[in-house]
């Protein structure tokens, strides 16, 4: 992106998924985002926004971080400026400019910063390719000393709550809010259409639910992504809560005065939502943009994937990936194709009658003759 100078209105927030809700093309976006991750970015993108203020490293060099490199070639300015305290020191809404790698208010300069460009954002990443088996032997190492911790996930299973939504023999689809749950909401849609499945939005997934036109049966998640709208339209609303109990997305709900269930559980709310559908009997679970690989998680800080590797191994077979679903999936032809084809076919033969002597005269002969085999 380039520009001299750009006046835009300051809008910060700590949690980017959270800030990315209220973001438009003449705001100014301030984060706190180390290793910006690529769904961030991609939301940050659909925002529209045209200037993005990091005061955290966008790129440690952990591990291969694709995020940045993705807002920058989407046309944003991404400047990052560790030492700033612009948390401290602006305010939500008011009037800022940009100069260069610089912020302004009012002629002062609150922050000096630095631009990252294309070229040096795709150097790094070709650098850190070579830190993946680190980054792997690590992981790895967190997920297999969870999995022990965890181990009665597999053996005892979750206390879910009771819930009007009844999943016996019914399927079931699970949407995250990754930023490929659109595509595969509208790859699925004959399937949605033709099965008429439960719709659980697991937090921002419920949005994703709405964007396209359905209403969720369940929210599941610990609150901290989905919107006010998605939590008030009539959807029953199950709390991710840490396996002690406590719950600090419950106090939300309780404040939008609607009612929800708590349901304890180490891992990820995705998880959770798809051993929900499972132990609720569920024939076929359905998953929207929940699947990860090593970089996500790691963009996502993740110590390891226990909960989710411990989740297929339980849930099994009836777990399917929204992609496959569309590949597989053939909608039945209803009455409504058979009888625009038989419609097609009589218009045909009008057409041809209406062009044919020799047809027109077969035709009034065989009407004499059904007239006097009848005596009309």
């Amino acid at each position: 992106m380039s520009f001299v100078e750009f006046t835009g209105v300051a809008r910060l927030d700590k949690r980017t998924k959270r800030l990315v809700k209220r973001l438009g093309p003449d705001d100014i976006a301030i984060i706190d985002h180390a290793d910006l991750d690529r769904a961030s970015a991609e939301e940050l993108l659909e925002s529209r926004v045209r200037v993005v203020f990091n005061v955290a490293p966008s790129v440690t060099g952990r591990f291969p971080n694709v995020g940045p490199l993705a807002l920058v070639r989407g046309g944003v300015r991404l400047i990052d400026c560790p030492e700033a305290e612009l948390f401290e020191e602006v305010k939500e809404g008011e009037s800022l400019v940009v100069r260069g790698a610089g912020l302004f208010r009012n002629g002062t300069r609150l922050a000096s910063g630095y631009v990252h460009t294309e070229d040096e954002l795709e150097r790094l990443l070709s650098g850190q390719q070579a830190r993946v088996s680190d980054a792997l032997e690590s992981f790895a190492e967190n997920t297999l000393r969870h999995v022990r911790e965890e181990s009665k996930l597999l053996s005892e299973g979750v206390h879910i709550p009771q819930l009007r939504t009844t999943f016996r023999d019914r399927h079931a689809l699970v949407v995250a809010r990754a930023p490929e749950a659109k595509r595969d909401l509208r790859a699925v849609r004959s399937y949605i259409r033709e099965f008429k499945p439960i719709l659980i939005g697991v937090d921002g997934g419920a949005d994703r639910l709405l964007e396209a036109g359905y209403k969720p049966d369940l929210v599941v998640g610990d609150m901290d992504s989905v919107s006010d709208k998605a939590l008030t339209s009539g959807a029953e609303i199950v709390v991710h809560a840490y396996p002690a109990g406590r719950a600090p997305g419950r106090d939300r709900v309780d404040r939008l005065g609607l009612q929800s269930a708590v349901l304890p559980s180490p891992g990820m709310s995705e998880d959770v939502a798809i051993l929900l559908a499972h132990e609720k009997g569920a024939e076929l679970i359905v998953a929207v943009g929940t699947r990860f690989n090593l970089t996500e998680f790691l963009e996502r800080d993740r110590a390891g994937m226990s909960s989710t590797f411990l989740t297929r191994l339980k849930v099994g077979d009836i777990l399917v990936d929204a992609r496959g679903v569309s590949r597989l999936f053939r909608p039945r032809a209803g009455a409504g194709p058979l009888l625009a084809f038989a419609g097609a076919g009589i218009a045909a033969i009008v057409a041809a009658v209406a062009v044919s002597s020799d047809l027109q005269h077969f035709l009034s002969l065989l009407v004499e003759r059904v007239q006097s085999v009848l005596g009309l």
